[in-house]
């Protein structure tokens, strides 16, 4: 992937640094601030998508020959879609509503490149255990569960204890489909 544009990463998120550095990717980080609301009637694909491509737009008129790469986690469970809590006792909420579940998470990704948005998402099933009040409080107190879609991070300790399986990619629910922005990237190229 040595013949790659050089590619911005439009995102805070540490885990998508984390993720860009492990598949050996040079990037730089280019944040800009954009409404991440979206129409009513969307699935939680067309969602993720739709937010993913807001973000990009906003960068379109200033970027020439680099890539820009934005994603947005959505998670999903009983006809609901939880974001990034507003706080402590919304997480508490969200993991509740998660516990003893199945939910999807999807990601939807824009690879902006040449005035051209390449739009894909991924979706993956995790299994949570029951889990009880007591280890919803500890991880909520204990780690960061605010800037996460659905309040938890697979790659934590709630995700070590809590998650019995998950069908589908596990990047994916961390934040970024690896294996699916790598043969994206290689289109491109």
């Amino acid at each position: 992937m040595n013949n790659l544009p050089k590619i911005i990463l439009a995102s805070k998120s540490p885990r998508r640094q984390e993720l860009l550095r492990l598949m050996d990717i040079d990037f730089r980080i280019v944040l800009k601030d954009v409404d991440e609301s979206y129409p009513d009637g969307l699935s939680p694909e067309e969602i993720a998508v739709y937010i993913a491509e807001k973000k990009a737009k906003a960068f379109d008129e200033s970027i020439t020959d680099e890539i820009v790469l934005t994603a947005d986690t959505i998670v999903a469970v009983d006809g609901q879609i939880l974001g990034k809590p507003e706080n402590a006792e919304d997480a508490v909420r969200m993991l509740q509503t998660l516990s003893g579940k199945v939910h999807r998470v999807v990601t939807g990704v824009c690879l902006l490149h040449k005035h051209q948005f390449n739009l894909f998402h991924d979706i993956s099933e995790v299994f949570f255990r029951k889990l009880t009040d007591g280890e919803i409080r500890f991880y909520v107190e204990k780690y960061q569960p605010l800037d996460k879609a659905g309040a938890y991070g697979i790659q934590e300790w709630i995700g070590l204890i809590g998650i019995d399986r998950i069908s589908g990619s596990y990047t994916n629910v961390v934040g970024l489909p690896t294996e699916k922005l790598y043969q994206q990237l290689k289109r491109l190229v």
